[in-house]
This record gives C-alpha cells, sequence and structure tokens, in this order.
C-alpha cells in the first residue's frame, strides 16, 4: 500500500467509529490531520492523541463547513483529502417517519456530504497537484451497503441517502476528472460502532427484541464470519487516500465481509 506521508487530509464525523479509526490509521501512516465533528471536546481527545488538529464543526452549518474547510489551507497552504464521512441514522418503521425526522437525515447524511463535497473541490481545483501525483486532490465519501440493498424498510430514510451519496459521488467523479480530482465511496456494511449499537436498541424496540438480538440477527449471513470493525474500513479509506488509487474514480467500494457481492 502506498504511503499518505505528507498528505492533508480532512475527516468530517472523526470523533468515534469509522472516522476515528480512519484518522488512527491516516496518522499513522504519516498524514497531517484536521478532525472535525459536531462533538468538539471528542475530536479534541482524539486530536490530542495523535498529535493532529481538531475543529468543531456542524457539517449542516455553512460557516462551520466553511471554516473546517479553511482550516486546512490555514495550517498547511491545501487539502489532499476529504473524507466525507459524517452521518446519522434512525430506525423506524416506514410509514411513521416524520417529515422533520426525513430532513434531518437528509441534511446530515446527503445535503451536507454534497455541499462538504463542494466546498472542498472549490478549493481544490486551484491548487497544485499533489507532489508526486497527477491529481489535485481526492474526495472519498462514506456510503454504506444500505444505498442498494435495501429490504429493511426501518431504515428508508437512511438507505435513501445513502443511495444519493454513492450518485453523488459518480457525478462528482465525472465533472472534476478534467480538474485532477477523484472521488470514490466506501460502502460498510455491519461495523461494531456507537451507531450500530443504536440500530440494535431502535430495531430491538421496534420488533420487541431483546438486546443484542437485531444485531445478532443481523451478522449470522457476513460470509467472512464475523462482524466489521471499524479498522477494516480504515483500511479501505488508506488505500484510497493513497497514491495506490490515483487511477480510481466514479467507484462505490463494498466493505462487508461478503454481505453483498456485486452492486
Amino acid at each position: 500500500m502506498g504511503s499518505v506521508t505528507g498528505r492533508t487530509v480532512l475527516i468530517t464525523g472523526a470523533a468515534r467509529g469509522i472516522g476515528a479509526a480512519c484518522a488512527r490509521r491516516l496518522a499513522a501512516e504519516g498524514a497531517r490531520l484536521v478532525l472535525a465533528d459536531v462533538d468538539g471536546a471528542g475530536a479534541e481527545k482524539l486530536a490530542g492523541e495523535l498529535g493532529q488538529v481538531a475543529i468543531k464543526a456542524d457539517v449542516t452549518r455553512d460557516e462551520d463547513v466553511e471554516g473546517m474547510v479553511e482550516e486546512p489551507y490555514r495550517l498547511w497552504g491545501r487539502l489532499d483529502v476529504l473524507f466525507n464521512n459524517a452521518g446519522v441514522i434512525r430506525l423506524q418503521p416506514m410509514l411513521e417517519v416524520t417529515r422533520e425526522e426525513w430532513d434531518r437525515v437528509m441534511d446530515v447524511n446527503l445535503r451536507a456530504v454534497f455541499f462538504v463535497l463542494q466546498a472542498a473541490a472549490r478549493r481544490m481545483q486551484g491548487q497544485d497537484l499533489i507532489p508526486g501525483a497527477e491529481l489535485r486532490g481526492k474526495l472519498i465519501q462514506t456510503a454504506s451497503i444500505a444505498s442498494y440493498r435495501g429490504g429493511n424498510h426501518l431504515m428508508t430514510p437512511y438507505s435513501a441517502s445513502k443511495a444519493g451519496v454513492v450518485s453523488l459521488t459518480r457525478s462528482a467523479a465525472q465533472a472534476l476528472a478534467p480538474q485532477r480530482i477523484t472521488s470514490n465511496c466506501v460502502c460498510p456494511g455491519v461495523v461494531e460502532t456507537a451507531m450500530w449499537e443504536q440500530i440494535d436498541r431502535e430495531w430491538g424496540a421496534v420488533e420487541g427484541l431483546g438486546q443484542g438480538e437485531a444485531w445478532k440477527r443481523r451478522i449470522r449471513g457476513i460470509p467472512l464470519g464475523r462482524p466489521e470493525r471499524p479498522e477494516d474500513v480504515a483500511s479501505v479509506v488508506a488505500f484510497l487516500a493513497g497514491p495506490d488509487s490515483d487511477y480510481m474514480t466514479g467507484q462505490a467500494v463494498n466493505v462487508d465481509g461478503g454481505l453483498v457481492m456485486g452492486n
């Protein structure tokens, strides 16, 4: 795997879960990181652990997006990689989804992903090439196998938002290739994170399941025989952030232990 040494990376949703695992992996490989999260204290704690920079930011607020995208330019004069990772979920029967809940999920998972991507790409297109590379910048989004697997009506807004992320990723790849900017996304499966603890609680509440039962039901069919860890996603994100993936763009990469084979 190619090194990301010296590459500057902005991670949204960095304080926990997949974002935190990716921060640890990229820091270990020599990247310079700005860790953004609405949980400012959590981001600061992780940044202190890794010797990196944290910024409190709500990705749904335009002024916060502007500030966090500006931070790597203020510190280092460029942004090489955006890991556009912040996301939320809520499980409930499809016919009970309210407009307010639909809008909340879409605002974070799709609208914010687009406008963070847009803000970063606008800055990237005016900068020099990444040293030693043919690219000016790299965009990486977090989608999900829920974007095309569907099937669980309890995740309707979430699944729709993540399908939108895959589509957005491919549109950005087409639009930005002439500017030498790539766009790809990762599609995790069933990952051991706080988000899946929430899913287990809410799924259990709807279907009358005991604690942990929804989780056990969901991981039972993973061909590789174990739940996914955030570090499994971090390995692929590190690849997408590094030089070995410089000729990839417009791709949605499944990282799911074999739950979905092809999309």
